[in-house]
């Protein structure tokens, strides 16, 4: 009730004394038939007219008799078993929903810490694993076989080992066909040159590129051809079948048809150059008697094999050097899965530590707030609004004796009454009750 309600409450005409008497067993009239909340009314409203007529409606004694009035109001609500008993239900329900919230939560944190466990376990696993796989990758070129790599031991460095010897090996190839063909197709024989000189011409290429453009191209392009033979050995020996073994023995064949043609063209230029009118026509049967002509076909053919063979080793320890590096590089990729795995881990892990702080913080606001439920259920509750209502009477009784009562002026006695009235919002606000929140509660021990 605000300052202006309680100013026009008393805007009344002023009863005179020698009627009060006649007027006072009148509030008694039908009292049975009064509720018990508007006989309450009414006791504050009499107690209050009571007590300022002893103390000629002092402003001063008012806050005394407040601060009892308060003390009284808190003992009646006390007593009301069954009204307590409704103003704490709300916070009993609360209590009965914040002790299931409490259990929810505490198996939650339950499930997020094992989760924790399970996560930190994993991240263990993983560890040990990518060190297991960084052993393997390291042991792989040494002990192939322990990892089920078919794979020769050591291949690495006979792969090594054997292109070094494919290089120069290559490059006699070259040397030779160059020349020889160059000797037995374009060149122009000298009497005064050495058998040696005449086979293997140190100027052939040279003096292919003056004689023209065929001459440099089939001198230059001929090696490929039995660098492409060799290869041919190889591939005809990837798979072991007897087709395979028919062809590698037609592809021998040709080279040495090719390497016979060639010495036997060398051997017929030096044949002519040195015949006499006595010599006989040159033919294959002078030709096999000539050691210059087996020199020339087995200083190709025979370095040809071997060019071949060695090639095809040095493919196969290529292929047994892939199987290793397939394998760590398979190993490896896992190394990368296996930290992606961890990274993504650690990331969960302490996304599930933040959620459990915040559950443990939540838990312990929840325990509080059912500590300070437990002090409310235990105490007694004033319902301020209620305490309102009955000062409020006990302050309307206590003004209405100095409006009718107190034989001052007009100016004096409305001072009296602003007092009271100033009086009653001070103790409003001491206790808590001059809200506008009607469910606002006030909690007083028991």
């Amino acid at each position: 009730m605000d300052t202006t309600s309680i100013k026009n409450l008393f805007k009344l005409k002023s009863v005179p004394i020698e009627k009060q008497e006649e007027q006072l067993p009148k509030t008694e009239i039908n009292t049975n038939e009064e509720s018990s909340e508007e006989s309450r009314k009414r006791t504050y409203h009499e107690s209050g007219y009571r007590d300022s007529s002893r103390t000629s409606g002092n402003h001063s004694t008012l806050s005394i008799c407040l601060d009892a009035v308060y003390s009284k109001f808190q003992n009646e609500e006390k007593e009301m078993v069954e009204k307590q008993q409704k103003l704490k239900e709300s916070y009993i329900n609360e209590q009965k929903n914040r002790e299931t919230e409490i259990k929810a939560l505490t198996v939650s944190q339950e499930t997020k810490e094992e989760q924790l466990k399970t996560k930190n376990k994993e991240i263990e696993d993983h560890e040990n694993s990518i060190e297991n796989l960084k052993s393997e990758i390291l042991d792989l070129p040494r002990n192939p076989e322990k990892y089920n790599v078919k794979a020769t031991k050591g291949a690495s460095a006979k792969f090594w080992i054997g292109l070094i010897l494919l290089i120069p090996i290559t490059l006699y190839l070259a040397t030779f066909y160059i020349s020889t063909s160059y000797s037995a197709f374009f060149k122009s024989f000298d009497a005064k040159s050495t058998v040696i000189q005449s086979v293997l011409d140190a100027n052939a290429w040279m003096k292919a590129w003056n004689d023209g453009f065929i001459e440099v191209a089939f001198v230059t392009l001929i090696p490929f051809v039995f660098l492409g033979l060799g290869f041919l050995i190889h591939m005809f020996g990837e798979n072991k079948t007897k087709v395979n073994y028919v062809k590698l023995g037609l592809l021998f064949l040709v080279t040495f048809v090719f390497d016979s043609i060639l010495a036997y063209e060398i051997e017929s230029k030096l044949y002519e150059l040195n015949k006499t009118f006595d010599s006989p026509l040159f033919d294959l049967k002078i030709a096999f008697t000539k050691i210059q002509f087996w020199g020339i076909i087995f200083a190709g053919f025979i370095v040809y094999i071997i060019w071949g063979l060695v090639f095809d080793f040095v493919m196969k320890e290529h292929r047994e050097k892939d199987r290793i590096r397939s394998e760590q590089e398979i190993r490896q990729k896992k190394v990368l899965s296996l930290s992606e795995k961890i990274t993504a881990l650690k990331h969960e892990i302490e996304e599930v530590t933040a959620s459990i702080g915040n559950i443990k913080e939540l838990i312990i606001k929840t325990r509080g707030r059912i500590e300070e439920l437990q002090n409310i259920i235990d105490g007694v509750i004033i319902p301020t609004k209620d305490y309102k209502l009955y000062a409020s009477e006990y302050v309307q009784g206590w003004i209405t004796f100095i409006g009718e009562k107190i034989a001052v002026s007009k100016t004096e006695k409305q001072t009296m009454i602003d007092s009271c009235i100033e009086t009653y919002n001070t103790n409003l606000e001491t206790v808590g009750a001059n809200s506008d929140t009607q469910n606002l509660v006030y909690l007083s021990a028991l």
